[in-house]
């Protein structure tokens, strides 16, 4: 046993030694790629949360200027400020004062003031303060002069009087060659720069030139992003106003091109390292930068990565190990498996053959079905139009009624044309072919409905006017309500609309209606009367078609929809079989509401 220990280690000692080899540089090579992997990933991930912190940003700043960029304009159209640069007085100047100082209190702006056409101030909304800004002359300001020349300008500046900075939001008044003057509303960031504070993460925003306009770190104000030339540097001092420490260096680089960038700073603290960010915001030139803290994140996740990659290649180390002792084990296994390999292949093969067979039974079937499902279909359809027409058939006697009236009109008018025409009466001809024209329409609009009644419906689903379909359908009853002696009543909405397919919910209000009127002449009803009435109950649009007639005995209510049950005596009870199924196809329901006198059916249909 001793011997064969030694030959067994003898043999596969240097299996193991290159096993262990294989492991120590795998481990390492993962750790390294899964270090690097991490540290790309928890960067990009940085930069997400900072790119959408600082569209958040610029969306804030966004809404802050858009707030206050309308003041401007709307005040230069403002009759007051016009009529006070045109006549300039006390009295006047006071006015527009007030009225400023009222506008700036409720915009939280700054400062809102008037400028007349030298630059001179004429109203402020600072009037009664001690550091009003009235008789103070601003001509040397480029937003004055910008105004003047291009009807508007913006510029960031410290303020002359407050010393506090601000964006100066100006617009002429009147036209480029007769300017009256320039409207100002300067905007201060106090309360933004709070919050942007508030959020943890410097904020900052440069112009074109890389100057720091707007910052949470107040340190940083009028600092510079980028070098500057001489000439840039003169003009930025002399036109905003600036001194001391302005136009010195951030505490830090950024790239010129990247929108994303590590940098190392020192923000109210140790230096440490930021995810800098960039977006662009609706003010030309100007651009938000946010710095998000890194802190231990990227070091954690690089940790975990490492650690997880270094567990995952040792697990594959000892499963390999164990694949190595096993493997002679499943060598001598290989040719049992292979054999009931075989076996279980040919049952396989077998039950395959009988699958098969079995999905052709049953594809046979589903083919079966769907043609049965066809021939229902184009059944259902053949006995809904065959309902239509018998249903025409019912009423023919009423619309050729209805037509012959004013045929008859017509032939008594056209006489009566002739003999205007022998007499020379030009405008009584002229007014008994209108006369004519009128019935002509009448009876054109008769037919048509008729047509458009008796043809199959090919319309899907759509939003319908559920009044429309009641005066179709009236149209073709008319004549036999009025035969009858009906008092047709309708009432409830006018302006509601149901999805349905217009043809065939007239069909319905056909039948229901056709079925009271056979019901109260067969009972002979005294005083019969038919009501229609259209309603928005719960999620629903009910049209209630209900007559003073006999009703439904309860012995036929609960299987009154029941195919082949009817009261009729020559009615084959399919009639309101056919109407449910109709409104069911449309997604509604009907149904026949108890009621003390007569019958009442609710078609129940979707609002569109």
């Amino acid at each position: 046993m001793v011997s064969q220990g030694f030959v067994w280690r003898a043999r596969y000692s240097p299996i193991w030694i290159g096993l262990v080899l294989v492991w120590l540089i795998a481990t390492g090579l993962a750790m390294t790629v899964a270090g690097e992997v991490a540290r790309r990933g928890a960067q990009t991930d940085l930069a997400r949360q900072a790119e959408a912190g600082a569209a958040l940003h610029a969306a804030v700043l966004r809404s802050e200027l858009e707030k206050h960029r309308s003041f401007p304009l709307v005040l230069s159209q403002d009759p007051a400020v016009i009529a006070m640069l045109d006549s300039p007085d006390r009295e006047r100047a006071d006015a527009v004062s007030a009225k400023l100082q009222s506008l700036a209190r409720q915009a939280r702006a700054a400062a809102i003031y008037v400028l007349d056409h030298r630059g001179v101030a004429r109203a402020a909304s600072n009037w009664r303060e001690p550091t009003s800004f009235v008789g103070s002359d601003y001509s040397f300001r480029p937003y004055f002069s910008g105004a003047m020349r291009n009807g508007s300008a913006e510029f960031f500046a410290l303020g002359t009087v407050s010393g506090r900075p601000g964006l100066y939001l100006a617009r002429r008044i009147g036209s480029a060659s007769a300017p009256s003057g320039v409207v100002v509303v300067k905007v201060e960031f106090d309360t933004l720069e709070a919050e942007w504070r508030g959020s943890g993460e410097p904020a900052y925003v440069t112009d074109a030139r890389g100057v720091v306009l707007v910052t949470s770190i107040p340190e940083w104000r009028f600092r510079r992003s980028r070098p500057l030339t001489e000439a840039e540097r003169r003009s930025i001092m002399a036109d905003q106003t600036l001194g001391g420490q302005s136009l010195a260096p951030l505490p830090f680089d950024l790239p010129a091109v990247d929108d994303r960038a590590m940098v190392r700073a020192a923000v109210d603290g140790p230096v440490e390292d930021w995810m800098a960010v960039r977006a662009a915001t609706d003010t030309p030139g100007w651009t938000l930068h946010l710095l998000s803290p890194v802190g231990g994140t990227i070091v954690a996740n690089v940790a975990s990565a490492r650690a997880v990659a270094g567990l995952l290649v040792t697990l594959l180390a000892v499963g390999a190990g164990v694949l190595l002792r096993r493997r002679r084990q499943a060598m001598a296994r290989a040719l049992a498996e292979e054999a009931a390999r075989a076996e279980l292949e040919s049952r396989i093969d077998e039950r395959t053959t009988e699958l098969r067979a079995a999905n052709a039974r049953l594809s046979e079937e589903i083919d079966e079905r769907q043609r049965a499902e066809a021939s229902r279909e184009i059944l259902r359809e053949e006995l809904v139009q065959a309902n239509k027409l018998a249903t025409l058939g019912q009423i023919a006697a009423g619309v050729a009624h209805e037509i012959n009236q004013p045929v008859a009109a017509i032939r008594t008018h056209a006489e009566t044309a002739v003999a205007y025409s022998d007499r020379g009466d030009v405008e009584g001809v002229r007014r008994n072919l209108g006369r004519v024209a009128d019935l002509t329409e009448r009876i054109g609009t008769i037919t048509d409905e008729l047509r458009a009644f008796s043809r199959k419906s090919s319309q899907g689903v759509s939003p319908v006017n559920p009044c429309e379909a009641i005066d179709g359908a009236l149209l073709l009853m008319g004549a036999g309500l009025r035969a009858g002696m009906v008092d047709l009543v309708r009432t409830g909405l006018r302006d509601v609309r149901v999805l349905a397919e217009p043809i065939r919910l007239e069909q319905v209000i056909v039948n229901l209606v056709q079925n009271a009127f056979e019901a109260m002449v067969d009972h002979a009803v005294k005083s019969p009367q038919v009501v229609i009435d259209v309603a928005r109950r719960d999620q629903w649009v009910e049209i209630s078609i209900s007559d003073n007639g006999p009703g439904v005995h309860p012995s036929v209510a609960d299987a009154l929809f029941t195919p082949f049950v009817t009261t009729k005596t020559k009615g084959l009870g399919l009639g309101l079989v056919i109407c449910r199924d109709i409104i069911a196809g449309f997604g509604g329901e009907l149904n026949l509401r108890a009621g003390k006198t007569g019958a009442d059916f609710v078609i129940a249909l979707r609002p569109a």
